[in-house]
């Protein structure tokens, strides 16, 4: 019994509230608190997407990579290795963010 049924919560009707599909999440890959996974997105491996972040368009995040606080990943940018985007940052367009990197705060990373 993990700790959702043990609160009287069915886990498959609490995702649906962070998961619109099409959108994926698979492998180890976690969403919790009031984060919102939609679009065409897809969140794999051991990535983390918490607080009030959204990960939409077709966005991917993955490997052990986090999206937390009120951050944004959309479009097609892509987070991935153990790179953290946290804060009220921005990930968008053809972006890539990836290896150790860290973008928090303001900050506002977009591609082509």
């Amino acid at each position: 019994m993990n700790y959702l049924s043990a609160a009287g919560l069915d886990p498959r009707r609490t995702l649906e509230k962070l998961i619109y599909p099409p959108a994926q999440v698979s492998g180890n890959a976690q969403v919790s608190g009031n984060a919102q996974v939609s679009g065409d997105a897809q969140v794999s491996g051991n990535a983390q997407v918490s607080g009030n972040a959204q990960v939409s368009g077709n966005a991917q995040v993955s490997g052990d990579a986090q999206v937390y606080g009120n951050a944004q990943v959309s479009g097609d940018a892509w987070v991935s290795g153990d790179a953290w985007v946290s804060g009220d940052a921005r990930v968008s367009g053809d972006a890539r963010v990836s290896g150790n990197a860290q973008v928090s705060g303001n900050a506002q990373v977009s591609g082509d």
